[in-house]
């Protein structure tokens, strides 16, 4: 009887300098299937990213994991991983493929990109021939569970970037209605922060964004993907902090890069105008005492956490509440399993079937005069009335509960049927 099972290194038991050693390439890949193929496993699936190398694949009971482990661990002589690695079968198996297809066992609790992972990994599998009925059913209904999760929780809309959430409480805080509306935008900073913040503002639509660097060239670098960009030298960020709306900051300085004296002396302020700052650096960049001063509305990393760290729990709370969607996903596709391990058997009643009445047809044919209108009419009725006999045997079959009755059907089927061993799952 063919069983599920996986094998595999994630980032939750094994530090990243190991799994840089087991990284599944295309070729490794390729590999990898040659071996398990050598052993007796036909379906196999590579799940390989920079968090997790695992394979999922189908065994029958005489194949160990012991065997399997030789195969993973062989295509990595040098990775030192037994203590690692992790194994399932079974239902734990099953369930783990469908918690990982909806994002449930990532770093970043439901994030989407997993998903069109899984989808590719089967791919890869169908064309190297390693993806059978078996393999192709399971992963398929862990991505359609995948997509109702996405669909009827959408833990992924919790979100758990600073940026984006400050860009978003930015939106929110101020005016109604106009939001970035016609705003100008100084954005101090040219690292990762920085540019995630300048994606998000983007899609606010401001009238203009200003970026400021220590370093130029970086500062020059980030027009590449925002052409819009305007660069200005550092030196003259307070200058244009009197022409901008909303100040966003996000370097790497160990000191402040708006200092409020400074900020008196050189910024002015139009009066009943405010100031949005967002400070998305620690430590700080912009001085704290500004928020003192009444057109002024500061943001910084203090109050972005406690938002943050409501959405990750509300992830949390969604994701457990997902899990009775996977517990009932992963029934189903359990039973259609249980019941396809009968399909070779009744598949070989079916052909039986169809073997009796192609020689009955024949036989007729020797003896009756038949035209073809007859023949079709005689093959029809002969087919219809054996269908209709193996109906409710055939019920019967999908509906057996163990494997010790499966087994049993089956082999007394092919002695009174003479199926041979084409009835086998």
């Amino acid at each position: 009887m063919m069983e599920f099972g996986y094998m595999g290194v994630r980032y939750k038991e094994t530090p990243l300098a190991v799994r840089e050693l087991v990284s599944f390439t295309d070729t490794k890949k390729t590999e990898l299937f040659d071996k398990m193929q050598r052993i007796g496993v036909k379906q196999c699936m590579v799940l390989s990213t920079c968090n997790r190398s695992e394979i999922f694949f189908f065994y029958n009971g005489e194949i160990s994991m012991d065997l399997v482990y030789g195969c993973y661990a062989g295509c990595f002589p040098r990775a030192g991983i037994r203590s690692y690695l992790q194994e399932r079968q079974g239902r734990d198996a099953l369930a783990y493929l469908f918690r990982i297809a909806a994002g449930l066992e990532s770093l970043v609790l439901g994030e989407d990109q997993i998903l069109g992972q899984v989808a590719e990994s089967l791919e890869f599998s169908q064309i190297m021939g390693m993806a059978g009925k078996e393999l192709n059913k399971v992963a398929r209904d862990a991505i359609h569970c995948a997509k109702r999760i996405k669909e009827e929780y959408r833990i992924s809309e919790q979100p758990l970037s600073v940026s984006y959430v400050g860009v978003r409480r930015l939106a929110e805080v101020m005016e109604a209605g106009r939001s970035f509306a016609g705003r100008r935008v100084l954005v101090i900073g040219s690292g990762r922060t920085a540019e995630l913040a300048l994606v998000y503002l983007r899609e606010y639509g401001p009238e203009r964004i200003y970026v400021c660097s220590r370093t130029m060239r970086r500062a020059g670098k980030l027009r590449e993907h925002f052409p819009e960009l305007v660069v200005i030298p550092y030196e003259d960020r307070y200058q244009f902090l009197s022409e901008c709306d909303v100040i966003l900051s996000a370097t790497a300085s160990p000191h402040l890069v708006v200092v409020r004296e400074e900020y008196e002396r050189q910024v002015r302020t139009e009066k009943g105008n405010t100031r949005y700052f967002l400070d998305l650096a620690a430590p700080r960049d912009i001085d704290r005492r500004l928020g003192e001063l009444p057109e002024v509305t500061m943001i910084d990393l203090d109050s972005l956490q406690e938002i943050t760290e409501q959405n990750r729990r509300e992830r949390e709370r969604l994701a457990e509440e997902s899990n009775t969607l996977i517990r009932d996903a992963v029934a189903e596709t359990e039973e259609w399993f249980h019941i396809s391990r009968m399909d070779g058997t009744i598949e070989s009643l079916q052909k039986r079937c169809r073997d009796i009445v192609e020689d009955s047809c024949a036989y007729l044919d020797r003896k009756l005069d038949l035209g073809g209108r007859e023949q079709r009419i005689v093959k029809k009725v002969l087919n219809a009335s054996l269908q209709r006999l193996l109906r409710d045997p055939i019920q019967e079959l999908k509906q057996l509960d163990s494997e010790e009755e499966q087994e049993w059907y089956r082999e007394m089927i092919q002695r009174l049927f003479a199926t041979g061993r084409d009835g086998d799952a």
